[in-house]
């Protein structure tokens, strides 16, 4: 076999190493610091005094199965705040009832104004204003804690002036390709910003499992300045408010919070592509942050086609970055997965990479080009 060197060729080979050293700079200098977190030993005891705030719409279902976990969550003051946004569902009737058996629950009903619409960020704000804690707790109506501890390991984060904690919220597991690309998607979105908050960089948090005070909200004028925008109560805000000192991240499996993923290719689409509509609004250096990482993915392979395109005589070349970046990886990835309780879904890398980064570019293009229509 021989192989001929040409300019097209060295570019090639050139690019290809390029993306593979910045790929390892981001492997072991980024997201490996995840995978050897060591944190406390024993829990803080540290339990200041909580509102938990949930903002739903038409959420009957899912708050007959999973409001009750949040109410009987084992700590001593806390409260818990419904904000009932216009829904034309049973809600508030069920809600009503909740309220008499657990009276640490607050009700907030906000009704439908045609010349006033809501939506979920000026409804977690009323549930904002109506609490009585410092310190607020958040998630959704569909979302269920891994054990009754989760309220304690979550507030326990706020000690040393903490502002903000970061929870994780993965997908459980269920059958079928959507629900494993939505969890490999969520541990890849875990894995990213538990990592970039361990490196004193933290770009964003999940609001399935969010918590800050009251006066860091109040502080940062709460959401006006991306209220006109769909989606970002959680990365946007965090985005803004987070600096090197004030995040702290729980990672304790029971602090979880789990949540089912879309059935469906279609529905799953468009809450992607809601929800990326909101990194062109990230601060710059967080943009760098991620797209420099997919921007070296999407080159890596695509060295790794052209290098085959133009001459089939440089596969041994091709085959061994490739494995020499996938044995790198899933050391990496499965480290920091276990953090997560994904370490299983190490083995589809293989499958899940390459489509992964094509996600991020397509639905990436279409959020930058699409107008919010819905305030829910």
């Amino acid at each position: 076999m021989i192989i001929s060197f040409n300019y097209i060729n060295i570019s090639i080979l050139v690019v290809l190493a390029l993306s593979i050293c910045v790929l390892l700079y981001y492997y072991f200098f980024y997201f490996l610091k995840l995978g050897t977190y060591k944190p406390k030993t024993t829990e803080s005891n540290f339990q200041p005094p909580v509102s938990i705030i949930i903002a739903a719409r038409n959420e009957y279902k899912n708050l007959e199965k999973n409001l009750k976990t949040i109410l009987e969550q084992d700590y001593p003051n806390f409260e818990v705040i419904v904000v009932n946004d216009c829904s034309w569902d049973e809600s508030q009737k069920l809600l009503e009832y909740y309220q008499e058996v657990y009276p640490h629950l607050k009700i907030s009903e906000l009704k439908e104004q045609e010349k006033y619409p809501t939506g979920k960020k000026f409804a977690l704000t009323i549930g904002i204003k109506a609490a009585i804690h410092e310190q607020l707790v958040f998630t959704d109506a569909d979302c269920k804690p891994a054990s009754n501890q989760w309220l304690k390991l979550m507030a326990s984060k706020f000690e040393n002036d903490k502002q903000i904690v970061l929870g994780f919220s993965p997908y459980t597991a269920q059958k079928g390709f959507v629900n494993l690309m939505a969890r490999f998607e969520s541990a890849i979105t875990g894995m990213f910003y538990f990592s970039a908050a361990i490196n004193k960089n933290t770009f964003m948090g999940v609001g399935r499992n969010l918590a800050y005070t009251r006066e860091l909200f109040f502080k940062q004028k709460g959401f006006a300045w991306h209220q006109h925008i769909l989606s970002g109560d959680d990365d946007l805000f965090v985005n803004r408010a987070a600096n090197s000192m004030n995040v702290a991240i729980q990672l304790n499996p029971d602090s979880f919070i789990y949540t089912e993923s879309k059935k469906t290719f279609g529905d799953w689409s468009r809450q992607k592509t809601r929800h990326n509509t909101t990194g062109k609004y990230y601060k710059p250096e967080h943009k760098a942050l991620l797209g420099t990482f997919y921007a070296a993915s999407l080159l890596f392979y695509v060295a790794i086609i052209a290098l085959l395109a133009f001459d089939l005589n440089f596969w041994q070349i091709a085959l061994g970055a490739f494995l020499f970046k996938l044995i790198s990886q899933s050391v990496v990835y499965f480290m920091a997965f276990k953090k997560l309780k994904y370490q299983n879904l190490t083995w589809f890398i293989i499958l899940f990479d390459l489509l992964f980064v094509i996600y991020i570019y397509v639905f990436g293009t279409i959020g930058l080009f699409t107008k919010q229509r819905k305030i829910w």
